[in-house]
């Protein structure tokens, strides 16, 4: 590989990504030129666009940030590449759009003034033909979800599905706003005392990672310096409203 392999636009996308990966690990410029054993210069240079990466200090700078940065390349998709029917029969192409990783807000079920902040990747599963999502950046790791995503046309939403043994958990989510968010309810077991387990729904958004300024995960309690704007997507998702709760008469 050489710096001819990557094309402007790659090298973009590599610097934007090391730049979310910078906020979400709360690193400085400084921290990961040393963290890579590359000069600052190199590291500012590169993520300005002002010279492209090279093989040397890509490898350096995904071994600092344990990540991959560079794509594989990857084999020409079976043409016809299909969802199954009981995900919505999408194709590829259809919901590209639809890939990526989102910040993830929902109300805390411990602390009803705090919201619990994730992150979700959605990306195409070439072995199993559909679009898959898979949780991380959770403090109760132990809980962290995986499953398929159903996009039918017939409703215009989409279903994040988690069937582990029959036991499912449930996400729908409006198609996107045009900043690309995604809201919805959340329905799934809320942990209690010992082994008991309760059924409960949730407001929940999906926000695209790259739209989220210095991006925070975990338990996001008042005072801290992203609970407000979080905050106000999570209101948003009852209140314009892309959801309705329900508790009868």
């Amino acid at each position: 590989m050489n710096d001819e392999d990557l094309s402007p636009e790659e090298n973009r996308a590599i610097a934007a990504r090391i730049k979310e990966e910078l906020a979400r690990k709360r690193l400085t410029r400084q921290h990961l030129a040393d963290l890579a054993k590359i000069s600052l210069s190199t590291v500012e240079k590169a993520l300005a666009g002002q010279r492209p990466f090279t093989l040397a200090s890509l490898v350096r700078v995904e071994e600092a940030l344990k990540v991959k940065l560079r794509k594989e390349k990857a084999a020409p998709s079976p043409e016809g590449e299909l969802a199954p029917q009981s995900l919505g029969s999408y194709s590829r192409p259809a919901v590209a759009w639809l890939e990526g990783d989102y910040l993830t807000l929902r109300p805390s079920f411990s602390d009803p003034n705090s919201v619990y902040a994730y992150l979700t990747e959605i990306r195409w599963d070439h072995a199993l033909s559909h679009l898959a999502f898979r949780e991380s950046e959770r403090i109760d790791a132990a809980f962290k979800q995986d499953g398929a995503v159903s996009v039918p046309h017939q409703s215009g939403y989409i279903y994040l599905v988690t069937n582990k043994h029959g036991q499912y958990r449930l996400v729908i989510v409006s198609r996107p706003t045009i900043r690309g968010e995604l809201h919805g309810i959340l329905t799934t077991l809320q942990v209690g005392r010992g082994a008991q387990l309760t059924p409960v729904a949730t407001p929940i958004v999906l926000a695209p990672l790259k739209t989220i300024e210095s991006p925070e995960f975990g338990l996001i309690k008042p005072g801290r310096p992203c609970y407000a704007s979080y905050r106000r997507l999570l209101k948003r998702t009852v209140e314009e409203p892309f959801a309705l709760f329900l508790t009868g008469a």
